[in-house]
């Protein structure tokens, strides 16, 4: 059997030049792939404070949480998404697995819940169907700030009601998460991009608009004209810009249904007191959307651009083989999220620390000081015990570099006594106190 080589020439190299240069070259150092990025603990409070706040409010919105696997049947992004779209022309991780089969890694939420909910028959349950997911989302994109092809979505998605209500519901779960991360500075844009009824006639105003000026747009443009040209407000080549500000705008040319949707979930907003302003070139890049659409952005620049956005998709569901099924739903990028916390200095607490380090001043010492330390973690006490064989000025300096509350040290004369000796390390107060009775001094002075 043929020796299968990495496609590395210093591993090559190294072969052909001895065991200390095969040595060097299989010890070399890896980086994280391009365009992903090492969450590390000092980055893990952002994470857990966007967490625990869309957790809560999908609690109280009656949203069950979901999880799909990372990887589907590349089909159903195709099928789902759209063929013409820069998701599944250039951005989807797409490969064939030992069966055969071709699959695509995640590069969006909303088909896999769908897939789901037809697949698992939510059908028979209760509508409208509520769900949320945390996951990471797969697309091969030109990384930057806050953009990354391997990051991480919060979404939610109500499946069964085609009532106005349930979308401002969901823009109404948005809105509130952000409120609740104490996001300043947030614009809701709105639109509505009409139903199969009214659409085909808005398509062909866009291309009579279009049709003397396809030498002035890029080409992917050209290509969307006669393909897909609902994309062609969707695109974001500075050459284009002032074309698509002056496209017809889709709202003069509604049928009513969808006049009168899109009138009901104004008011349903103005309900819950949620400002918006209306952007007649709003489309969203997939082709599952209908009616209503939306989109968060900072109105700074360096928060990126959207932040979260979403909106209606009544035919997804019959193009994945279901019956007609009304959705609706949003995704909000927590990377996006995380980069306007930090830009807008939102506090969202401390990186975790040890409450109590436990030291020993003698070798004796060092298996009571472990017991300690495990005793406290199981009374919920966050603790670590010092290790190796720093002195006990070295595992104070450690203490300190933790961040600890307190160090409770063990010497000999503590193990005599049977107590230890707890020490405050901001202001170097310290007390002796029984070993069994550690617990309760420290959750007295932490309630």
């Amino acid at each position: 059997m043929p020796l299968l080589l990495p496609h590395d020439s210093s591993f090559l190299y190294a072969r052909l030049e001895g065991p200390k240069s095969l040595m060097a070259a299989e010890t070399r150092r890896y980086k994280a792939p391009r365009g992903t990025q090492d969450i590390l603990p000092d980055e893990q409070p952002y994470w857990d404070f966007v967490r625990t706040a869309a957790s809560r409010l999908c609690d109280e919105f009656g949203y069950g949480r979901i999880e799909s696997p990372i990887f589907e049947d590349s089909g159903l992004f195709t099928r789902g998404v759209g063929e013409v779209t820069d998701i599944v022309e250039k951005e989807m991780y797409v490969f064939e697995d030992r069966g055969g089969k071709t699959l695509a890694l995640r590069p969006e939420g909303t088909a896999p819940v769908c897939r789901a909910y037809l697949e698992r028959g939510m059908q028979s349950l209760p509508q409208p169907v509520r769900l949320w997911y945390w996951t990471p989302i797969f697309r091969y994109d030109r990384p930057q700030a806050g953009r990354y092809r391997q990051h991480h979505q919060f979404g939610a998605e109500a499946i069964g009601d085609a009532s106005a209500s349930v979308d401002a519901e969901v823009i109404e779960l948005l809105w509130r998460l952000y409120e609740e991360l104490n996001l300043k500075d947030l614009v809701l844009n709105l639109n509505t991009i009409g139903d199969q009824e009214c659409r085909p006639g808005y398509l062909e105003a866009l291309r009579d608009y279009y049709r003397g000026k396809l030498d002035d747009v890029c080409d992917d443009c050209r290509g969307r004209f006669e393909r897909n040209p609902l994309r062609l407000l969707d695109c974001k080549n500075d050459r284009c810009q002032p074309i698509i500000a002056k496209a017809p705008a889709f709202t003069d040319h509604l049928c009513e249904p969808c006049a009168q949707h899109f009138q009901d979930l104004q008011t349903y907003l103005r309900a819950a007191d949620i400002s918006y302003e209306l952007n007649p070139r709003l489309v969203r890049g997939l082709d599952y959307y209908t009616r209503a659409v939306f989109e968060f952005q900072p109105l700074e620049e360096g928060g990126q651009s959207t932040i979260g956005a979403g909106g209606r998709y009544d035919g997804l569901i019959e193009q994945l083989g279901g019956r007609p099924t009304p959705g609706t739903g949003f995704a909000t990028g927590i990377e996006r999220i995380v980069l306007n916390l930090k830009r807008q200095d939102v506090d969202v607490g401390e990186q975790w620390h040890p409450l109590v380090y436990v030291a020993y001043q003698t070798p004796k010492a060092r298996e009571q000081a472990y017991r300690l330390a495990s005793d406290l973690r199981r009374a919920s006490i966050p603790a670590i015990g010092a290790g190796g064989d720093r002195s006990l000025k070295a595992q104070m300096r450690h203490a300190d570099a933790l961040g600890a509350e307190y160090a409770a040290i063990i010497g000999e004369r503590e193990l005599s006594d049977g107590t230890v000796t707890l020490k405050r390390l901001r202001d170097g107060t310290q007390v002796t106190v029984p070993t069994d009775a550690v617990k309760d001094h420290v959750r007295a002075a932490n309630p």
